[in-house]
Protein backbone atom coordinates (compact mmCIF):
# COMPACT_ATOMS: atom_id res chain seq x y z
CA UNK A 1 0.00 0.00 0.00
CA UNK A 2 2.67 2.53 1.05
CA UNK A 3 4.63 1.65 -2.36
CA UNK A 4 1.09 2.53 -4.25
CA UNK A 5 0.73 5.28 -2.43
CA UNK A 6 4.37 6.69 -3.35
CA UNK A 7 4.15 6.13 -6.86
CA UNK A 8 0.75 8.01 -7.06
CA UNK A 9 2.63 10.90 -5.55
CA UNK A 10 5.34 10.60 -8.31
CA UNK A 11 2.23 10.69 -11.06
CA UNK A 12 1.02 13.83 -9.72
CA UNK A 13 4.05 15.09 -8.85
CA UNK A 14 4.91 14.75 -12.96
CA UNK A 15 1.51 15.82 -14.32
CA UNK A 16 1.86 19.21 -12.37
CA UNK A 17 5.19 19.88 -12.88
CA UNK A 18 5.30 19.21 -16.53
CA UNK A 19 6.07 22.86 -17.80
CA UNK A 20 9.11 23.76 -19.17
CA UNK A 21 10.63 25.69 -16.56
CA UNK A 22 9.98 24.36 -13.17
CA UNK A 23 11.21 21.78 -10.66
CA UNK A 24 10.18 20.93 -7.50
CA UNK A 25 11.37 21.48 -3.96
CA UNK A 26 10.32 18.85 -1.24
CA UNK A 27 11.06 17.19 1.97
CA UNK A 28 10.55 13.95 -0.11
CA UNK A 29 11.76 13.60 -3.55
CA UNK A 30 12.31 10.56 -6.23
CA UNK A 31 15.70 9.78 -8.03
CA UNK A 32 16.74 7.82 -10.99
CA UNK A 33 15.62 9.22 -14.33
CA UNK A 34 12.01 11.15 -13.81
CA UNK A 35 11.89 12.29 -17.17
CA UNK A 36 12.75 11.20 -21.08
CA UNK A 37 12.13 13.00 -24.09
CA UNK A 38 13.06 10.57 -26.53
CA UNK A 39 12.64 12.69 -29.47
CA UNK A 40 13.71 15.77 -28.25
CA UNK A 41 16.84 14.99 -26.30
CA UNK A 42 20.53 13.94 -27.09
CA UNK A 43 20.71 10.20 -27.08
CA UNK A 44 23.53 8.43 -25.53
CA UNK A 45 25.51 7.89 -22.37
CA UNK A 46 25.68 9.82 -18.97
CA UNK A 47 29.13 9.91 -17.13
CA UNK A 48 29.25 10.89 -13.69
CA UNK A 49 31.65 9.82 -10.38
CA UNK A 50 29.90 10.40 -7.63
CA UNK A 51 31.58 12.23 -4.77
CA UNK A 52 31.15 9.76 -2.29
CA UNK A 53 31.72 6.75 -4.37
CA UNK A 54 34.88 4.88 -5.87
CA UNK A 55 33.13 3.44 -8.95
CA UNK A 56 32.52 5.85 -12.18
CA UNK A 57 29.20 5.15 -13.88
CA UNK A 58 28.54 5.19 -17.41
CA UNK A 59 24.24 4.77 -17.82
CA UNK A 60 21.90 5.12 -20.87
CA UNK A 61 18.87 7.88 -21.16
CA UNK A 62 16.38 5.46 -18.97
CA UNK A 63 19.26 4.86 -15.76
CA UNK A 64 20.63 1.68 -16.84
CA UNK A 65 24.53 0.99 -16.01
CA UNK A 66 25.99 -0.28 -19.43
CA UNK A 67 29.38 0.29 -17.90
CA UNK A 68 31.45 1.02 -14.51
CA UNK A 69 35.19 1.64 -13.77
CA UNK A 70 36.15 1.04 -10.12
CA UNK A 71 38.99 2.63 -8.51
CA UNK A 72 40.89 3.29 -4.96
CA UNK A 73 40.05 6.64 -4.11
CA UNK A 74 37.22 8.75 -4.49
CA UNK A 75 37.03 11.25 -7.20
CA UNK A 76 38.75 14.57 -7.38
CA UNK A 77 36.05 15.98 -8.69
CA UNK A 78 35.08 13.89 -11.48
CA UNK A 79 35.91 12.12 -14.40
CA UNK A 80 35.99 11.93 -18.67
CA UNK A 81 35.93 9.34 -21.46
CA UNK A 82 38.89 9.98 -23.43
CA UNK A 83 38.42 9.27 -27.49
CA UNK A 84 40.92 6.29 -27.32
CA UNK A 85 37.68 4.77 -24.44
CA UNK A 86 39.77 5.24 -21.30
CA UNK A 87 38.58 6.73 -18.21
CA UNK A 88 40.86 9.95 -17.05
CA UNK A 89 39.50 10.60 -13.55
CA UNK A 90 40.79 12.91 -10.60
CA UNK A 91 41.54 11.04 -7.69
CA UNK A 92 41.58 12.65 -3.93
CA UNK A 93 44.08 11.12 -2.30
CA UNK A 94 43.21 12.16 1.29
CA UNK A 95 46.11 14.48 3.87
CA UNK A 96 45.85 17.14 1.55
CA UNK A 97 47.78 19.92 3.27
CA UNK A 98 44.89 22.13 2.40
CA UNK A 99 41.10 22.06 3.66
CA UNK A 100 39.85 24.00 0.72
CA UNK A 101 37.18 22.40 -1.50
CA UNK A 102 38.28 20.73 -4.43
CA UNK A 103 41.73 20.05 -3.48
CA UNK A 104 42.58 16.05 -4.63
CA UNK A 105 45.83 15.14 -4.88
CA UNK A 106 46.57 13.79 -8.79
CA UNK A 107 44.95 12.18 -12.36
CA UNK A 108 44.59 8.59 -13.11
CA UNK A 109 43.84 7.06 -16.75
CA UNK A 110 42.12 3.54 -16.56
CA UNK A 111 41.44 1.28 -19.11
CA UNK A 112 38.36 0.07 -20.51
CA UNK A 113 38.90 -2.49 -18.47
CA UNK A 114 39.45 -0.85 -15.66
CA UNK A 115 43.54 -1.12 -15.10
CA UNK A 116 45.36 1.67 -14.22
CA UNK A 117 47.56 2.69 -17.52
CA UNK A 118 48.87 6.43 -16.36
CA UNK A 119 48.73 8.55 -13.28
CA UNK A 120 50.64 11.61 -12.18
CA UNK A 121 50.58 12.64 -8.33
CA UNK A 122 50.57 16.20 -7.00
CA UNK A 123 50.75 15.99 -3.41
CA UNK A 124 53.13 17.78 -1.39
CA UNK A 125 53.02 20.28 1.61
CA UNK A 126 53.69 22.99 -0.51
CA UNK A 127 51.41 22.04 -3.54
CA UNK A 128 48.08 20.31 -4.35
CA UNK A 129 46.72 18.87 -7.48
CA UNK A 130 42.83 20.54 -7.22
CA UNK A 131 39.32 20.32 -9.10
CA UNK A 132 40.28 19.98 -12.95
CA UNK A 133 42.52 18.35 -15.38
CA UNK A 134 42.18 17.46 -19.40
CA UNK A 135 43.70 16.16 -22.14
CA UNK A 136 45.23 17.84 -24.42
CA UNK A 137 45.31 16.72 -28.79
CA UNK A 138 49.61 15.94 -28.11
CA UNK A 139 48.64 13.44 -25.21
CA UNK A 140 50.23 15.78 -22.80
CA UNK A 141 47.70 16.31 -19.83
CA UNK A 142 46.65 19.81 -18.45
CA UNK A 143 46.67 19.46 -14.30
CA UNK A 144 45.47 22.38 -12.23
CA UNK A 145 47.16 22.94 -8.59
CA UNK A 146 47.65 25.10 -5.55
CA UNK A 147 50.76 26.12 -4.89
CA UNK A 148 51.79 27.81 -1.27
CA UNK A 149 53.45 31.27 -0.64
CA UNK A 150 54.22 32.39 3.35
CA UNK A 151 52.37 35.71 4.40
CA UNK A 152 55.66 37.23 3.65
CA UNK A 153 55.65 36.47 0.46
CA UNK A 154 51.85 37.83 -0.23
CA UNK A 155 52.70 41.31 1.56
CA UNK A 156 56.14 41.63 -0.39
CA UNK A 157 53.94 41.50 -3.32
CA UNK A 158 51.79 43.87 -2.13
CA UNK A 159 49.02 42.22 0.18
CA UNK A 160 47.87 44.51 3.05
CA UNK A 161 49.13 43.23 5.86
CA UNK A 162 45.79 44.18 7.85
CA UNK A 163 44.14 42.05 5.88
CA UNK A 164 45.83 38.79 6.79
CA UNK A 165 45.35 36.31 10.00
CA UNK A 166 48.41 34.74 11.37
CA UNK A 167 46.30 31.78 10.80
CA UNK A 168 42.95 29.67 10.38
CA UNK A 169 42.11 26.45 11.50
CA UNK A 170 39.80 24.43 8.99
CA UNK A 171 38.59 21.36 8.95
CA UNK A 172 41.82 19.56 10.81
CA UNK A 173 44.35 22.09 9.16
CA UNK A 174 45.61 24.82 10.33
CA UNK A 175 46.14 27.11 7.54
CA UNK A 176 49.27 29.70 7.78
CA UNK A 177 50.09 30.48 4.27
CA UNK A 178 48.25 31.47 0.42
CA UNK A 179 47.45 28.66 -1.88
CA UNK A 180 47.87 30.59 -4.98
CA UNK A 181 46.62 28.29 -8.43
CA UNK A 182 48.76 27.69 -11.06
CA UNK A 183 48.46 25.33 -14.21
CA UNK A 184 50.74 22.84 -15.27
CA UNK A 185 51.16 20.83 -18.21
CA UNK A 186 52.98 17.13 -18.01
CA UNK A 187 53.89 14.73 -21.09
CA UNK A 188 53.30 11.00 -20.99
CA UNK A 189 56.22 10.40 -18.96
CA UNK A 190 55.10 12.83 -16.38
CA UNK A 191 57.33 15.32 -17.24
CA UNK A 192 56.67 19.80 -17.31
CA UNK A 193 56.69 20.72 -20.05
CA UNK A 194 54.99 23.74 -19.63
CA UNK A 195 53.44 25.92 -16.31
CA UNK A 196 51.37 28.83 -16.01
CA UNK A 197 51.28 31.09 -12.50
CA UNK A 198 49.01 33.22 -11.15
CA UNK A 199 51.62 34.77 -8.93
CA UNK A 200 53.64 35.48 -11.62
CA UNK A 201 50.60 37.91 -13.03
CA UNK A 202 49.95 39.84 -9.86
CA UNK A 203 49.06 43.61 -10.27
CA UNK A 204 46.20 45.82 -10.40
CA UNK A 205 46.03 45.87 -14.63
CA UNK A 206 43.54 45.01 -17.12
CA UNK A 207 45.54 41.36 -17.55
CA UNK A 208 46.11 40.83 -13.93
CA UNK A 209 45.34 39.56 -10.82
CA UNK A 210 44.80 42.44 -7.64
CA UNK A 211 45.77 40.84 -4.57
CA UNK A 212 44.07 42.74 -2.41
CA UNK A 213 40.95 41.81 -4.44
CA UNK A 214 39.41 39.30 -2.08
CA UNK A 215 36.07 37.49 -0.87
CA UNK A 216 34.42 39.05 2.43
CA UNK A 217 35.32 36.77 4.96
CA UNK A 218 31.78 36.04 6.11
CA UNK A 219 31.56 34.18 2.96
CA UNK A 220 33.86 31.30 4.36
CA UNK A 221 36.59 31.00 7.12
CA UNK A 222 39.55 30.80 3.84
CA UNK A 223 37.63 32.32 0.87
CA UNK A 224 38.94 36.14 1.72
CA UNK A 225 42.75 34.88 2.45
CA UNK A 226 44.47 32.46 2.24
CA UNK A 227 41.94 30.91 -0.39
CA UNK A 228 42.43 33.63 -2.35
CA UNK A 229 41.72 32.87 -6.55
CA UNK A 230 40.28 29.47 -6.47
CA UNK A 231 40.25 28.03 -9.87
CA UNK A 232 37.86 25.32 -11.17
CA UNK A 233 38.87 24.92 -14.52
CA UNK A 234 41.24 24.26 -16.72
CA UNK A 235 40.71 23.72 -20.03
CA UNK A 236 42.88 23.39 -23.63
CA UNK A 237 41.59 25.27 -26.83
CA UNK A 238 43.39 23.23 -29.33
CA UNK A 239 42.34 25.89 -32.13
CA UNK A 240 43.43 29.33 -31.07
CA UNK A 241 46.27 27.45 -28.70
CA UNK A 242 44.87 28.91 -25.45
CA UNK A 243 44.47 28.09 -21.73
CA UNK A 244 40.75 28.58 -20.81
CA UNK A 245 40.65 29.48 -16.47
CA UNK A 246 37.62 30.23 -14.20
CA UNK A 247 38.00 31.71 -10.81
CA UNK A 248 35.32 30.95 -8.45
CA UNK A 249 36.41 33.86 -6.09
CA UNK A 250 36.77 36.72 -8.76
CA UNK A 251 33.62 35.16 -10.84
CA UNK A 252 36.04 35.44 -14.18
CA UNK A 253 37.33 33.66 -16.48
CA UNK A 254 40.33 34.28 -18.68
CA UNK A 255 42.20 33.17 -21.66
CA UNK A 256 45.65 32.54 -21.38
CA UNK A 257 47.81 32.59 -24.59
CA UNK A 258 50.04 29.53 -24.21
CA UNK A 259 53.23 30.39 -26.18
CA UNK A 260 53.45 34.10 -24.11
CA UNK A 261 51.70 33.70 -20.61
CA UNK A 262 49.34 36.44 -21.23
CA UNK A 263 45.96 37.26 -19.90
CA UNK A 264 43.80 37.81 -23.84
CA UNK A 265 40.89 38.18 -22.41
CA UNK A 266 38.51 38.12 -19.18
CA UNK A 267 34.74 38.31 -18.40
CA UNK A 268 32.17 37.69 -15.45
CA UNK A 269 33.36 40.60 -12.84
CA UNK A 270 34.80 43.80 -14.37
CA UNK A 271 35.14 44.97 -10.37
CA UNK A 272 38.00 42.86 -9.77
CA UNK A 273 39.80 44.89 -11.80
CA UNK A 274 39.11 48.28 -10.64
CA UNK A 275 36.33 48.66 -13.53
CA UNK A 276 32.42 49.16 -13.84
CA UNK A 277 30.30 49.41 -10.50
CA UNK A 278 30.90 46.86 -7.65
CA UNK A 279 28.36 44.77 -6.41
CA UNK A 280 26.57 46.44 -3.30
CA UNK A 281 23.07 45.89 -1.25
CA UNK A 282 20.10 44.29 -3.05
CA UNK A 283 22.12 45.51 -6.59
CA UNK A 284 24.69 43.30 -8.72
CA UNK A 285 26.66 46.05 -10.13
CA UNK A 286 28.58 44.99 -13.07
CA UNK A 287 28.91 41.86 -11.95
CA UNK A 288 27.87 38.79 -14.23
CA UNK A 289 27.96 36.24 -12.36
CA UNK A 290 28.46 34.86 -8.97
CA UNK A 291 31.14 31.68 -7.74
CA UNK A 292 31.08 30.25 -11.31
CA UNK A 293 32.13 26.74 -12.55
CA UNK A 294 33.02 25.30 -15.39
CA UNK A 295 33.86 27.84 -18.21
CA UNK A 296 33.99 25.49 -21.84
CA UNK A 297 34.65 26.83 -25.32
CA UNK A 298 31.97 26.41 -27.72
CA UNK A 299 34.08 27.99 -30.62
CA UNK A 300 32.89 31.26 -33.03
CA UNK A 301 34.31 33.12 -29.79
CA UNK A 302 31.29 31.81 -27.57
CA UNK A 303 31.87 30.01 -23.87
CA UNK A 304 29.40 28.52 -21.83
CA UNK A 305 29.66 28.97 -18.15
CA UNK A 306 28.18 27.64 -14.96
CA UNK A 307 27.26 30.34 -12.67
CA UNK A 308 26.17 29.24 -9.58
CA UNK A 309 24.66 32.57 -8.28
CA UNK A 310 25.32 32.18 -4.65
CA UNK A 311 26.22 34.87 -2.56
CA UNK A 312 24.21 37.14 -5.53
CA UNK A 313 23.07 40.41 -4.09
CA UNK A 314 19.26 40.41 -6.09
CA UNK A 315 18.72 36.58 -4.56
CA UNK A 316 20.92 33.33 -4.91
CA UNK A 317 19.69 31.14 -7.88
CA UNK A 318 21.86 29.32 -10.39
CA UNK A 319 21.98 29.52 -14.15
CA UNK A 320 23.63 28.43 -17.63
CA UNK A 321 24.97 31.19 -19.51
CA UNK A 322 26.45 31.75 -23.40
CA UNK A 323 29.03 34.41 -23.47
CA UNK A 324 29.96 35.95 -26.82
CA UNK A 325 33.47 37.78 -26.35
CA UNK A 326 33.12 39.62 -29.58
CA UNK A 327 30.48 41.65 -27.65
CA UNK A 328 30.60 40.50 -24.30
CA UNK A 329 27.07 39.53 -23.87
CA UNK A 330 25.16 36.97 -22.41
CA UNK A 331 23.06 35.87 -25.45
CA UNK A 332 21.71 32.64 -23.80
CA UNK A 333 20.86 31.79 -20.12
CA UNK A 334 18.96 29.26 -18.79
CA UNK A 335 17.54 29.20 -15.41
CA UNK A 336 13.80 27.97 -13.53
CA UNK A 337 11.11 30.04 -12.44
CA UNK A 338 11.34 29.08 -9.36
CA UNK A 339 14.89 29.61 -8.05
CA UNK A 340 14.94 27.77 -5.57
CA UNK A 341 14.24 24.44 -8.17
CA UNK A 342 17.46 24.56 -9.49
CA UNK A 343 20.57 26.08 -7.25
CA UNK A 344 23.97 24.63 -6.53
CA UNK A 345 25.44 26.76 -3.93
CA UNK A 346 29.10 25.23 -4.85
CA UNK A 347 30.03 23.38 -7.65
CA UNK A 348 28.06 22.41 -10.68
CA UNK A 349 28.79 22.01 -14.53
CA UNK A 350 27.12 22.42 -18.10
CA UNK A 351 27.77 20.61 -21.47
CA UNK A 352 26.76 21.95 -24.82
CA UNK A 353 25.73 18.65 -26.66
CA UNK A 354 26.01 18.26 -30.30
CA UNK A 355 22.35 19.00 -31.14
CA UNK A 356 22.56 21.95 -29.08
CA UNK A 357 20.86 21.24 -25.96
CA UNK A 358 23.03 21.59 -22.75
CA UNK A 359 23.62 19.17 -20.23
CA UNK A 360 23.68 20.69 -16.69
CA UNK A 361 25.18 19.29 -13.23
CA UNK A 362 23.15 20.76 -9.48
CA UNK A 363 25.76 19.49 -7.44
CA UNK A 364 24.71 19.52 -3.99
CA UNK A 365 21.40 17.48 -5.38
CA UNK A 366 22.53 15.42 -7.54
CA UNK A 367 20.82 16.80 -10.48
CA UNK A 368 21.35 16.45 -13.56
CA UNK A 369 19.09 17.16 -16.55
CA UNK A 370 19.23 18.24 -20.52
CA UNK A 371 17.31 21.13 -21.68
CA UNK A 372 16.43 22.24 -25.29
CA UNK A 373 17.86 25.49 -27.13
CA UNK A 374 14.53 26.79 -26.23
CA UNK A 375 14.70 26.18 -22.30
CA UNK A 376 12.29 22.92 -22.68
CA UNK A 377 13.44 19.95 -20.04
CA UNK A 378 13.71 16.68 -21.85
CA UNK A 379 15.71 14.95 -19.45
CA UNK A 380 15.73 14.59 -16.02
CA UNK A 381 17.93 12.75 -13.23
CA UNK A 382 18.74 12.63 -9.96
CA UNK A 383 21.43 10.20 -8.63
CA UNK A 384 20.52 7.63 -6.31
CA UNK A 385 23.86 6.89 -4.85
CA UNK A 386 24.73 7.73 -1.71
CA UNK A 387 27.79 5.87 -1.10
CA UNK A 388 30.48 3.04 -3.21
CA UNK A 389 26.89 0.71 -2.53
CA UNK A 390 24.42 2.08 -1.15
CA UNK A 391 21.43 3.72 -3.16
CA UNK A 392 17.95 5.16 -2.06
CA UNK A 393 14.68 5.55 -4.05
CA UNK A 394 13.13 8.44 -2.32
CA UNK A 395 15.25 11.33 -0.46
CA UNK A 396 14.63 12.70 2.87
CA UNK A 397 15.67 15.81 4.68
CA UNK A 398 19.14 16.24 3.76
CA UNK A 399 21.78 15.25 6.66
CA UNK A 400 24.23 17.79 4.96
CA UNK A 401 24.14 21.15 5.01
CA UNK A 402 25.42 21.38 1.58
CA UNK A 403 23.06 19.30 0.54
CA UNK A 404 21.99 15.57 0.07
CA UNK A 405 24.84 12.94 0.00
CA UNK A 406 24.99 12.28 -3.60
CA UNK A 407 26.93 15.36 -5.11
CA UNK A 408 28.40 14.83 -8.40
CA UNK A 409 30.64 17.58 -9.59
CA UNK A 410 30.60 17.22 -13.00
CA UNK A 411 28.93 15.05 -16.03
CA UNK A 412 29.35 14.37 -19.38
CA UNK A 413 27.30 12.93 -22.38
CA UNK A 414 28.45 11.04 -24.94
CA UNK A 415 26.34 9.95 -28.02
CA UNK A 416 26.73 6.59 -29.48
CA UNK A 417 28.98 7.48 -32.09
CA UNK A 418 31.72 8.67 -29.83
CA UNK A 419 34.74 7.60 -30.77
CA UNK A 420 35.67 6.13 -27.45
CA UNK A 421 32.73 4.51 -27.54
CA UNK A 422 33.58 2.07 -30.69
CA UNK A 423 33.41 -1.46 -30.63
CA UNK A 424 32.55 -1.59 -26.92
CA UNK A 425 29.96 -3.89 -25.93
CA UNK A 426 27.02 -1.81 -24.34
CA UNK A 427 24.81 -4.27 -24.31
CA UNK A 428 24.80 -5.65 -20.36
CA UNK A 429 22.28 -3.25 -19.09
CA UNK A 430 22.14 -3.08 -14.91
CA UNK A 431 19.83 -0.75 -13.28
CA UNK A 432 21.28 1.94 -11.46
CA UNK A 433 19.21 1.03 -8.76
CA UNK A 434 15.90 -1.12 -7.73
CA UNK A 435 13.34 1.60 -7.82
CA UNK A 436 10.02 2.81 -10.02
CA UNK A 437 11.05 3.77 -13.25
CA UNK A 438 9.56 7.29 -13.22
CA UNK A 439 10.16 8.66 -16.38
CA UNK A 440 7.86 5.81 -17.65
CA UNK A 441 5.35 6.19 -14.81
CA UNK A 442 5.76 10.09 -16.12
CA UNK A 443 5.09 9.58 -19.77
CA UNK A 444 1.67 7.15 -18.70
CA UNK A 445 0.64 10.21 -16.59
CA UNK A 446 0.59 12.43 -19.85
Amino acid sequence: MKKIVSLLFVVLFMMVCSGSAFAYEAVVGPSGVLKYDKEKSYGGYTLFAPLPSKITYLIDMEGNVVHTWKADYTPGYFAMLLPNGNLLRGANYGKSPVSVGGSAGGVQEFDWNGNLVWEYKMLTKTEIQHHCFDRMPNGNTLILGWEMKTIDEAIARGRDPKSIPPSIYERGNNHTGFWVDFVREVDKAGNTVWEWHVWDHIGTGPHQFDINYYLPKAVGKLYGDFDWTHFNTSEYIPESDHVLLNSRNFSEFYLINHKTGQMEYRWGNPSAYGQGRKPSWFDNGDQKVFGSHNASYLGKGRFLVFDNGSERPEGNRSAVVEVDMTTNEIVWQYKTNMPNSFYAYRQGSCQRLPNGNTLITSTQSGHVFEVTKDKKLVWDFVSPIVGTDKTVCYFEDSPRPMGMPNTIHRSYRYGPDYPGLKDKDLSKKVPLADCPKFHEIYNTAK
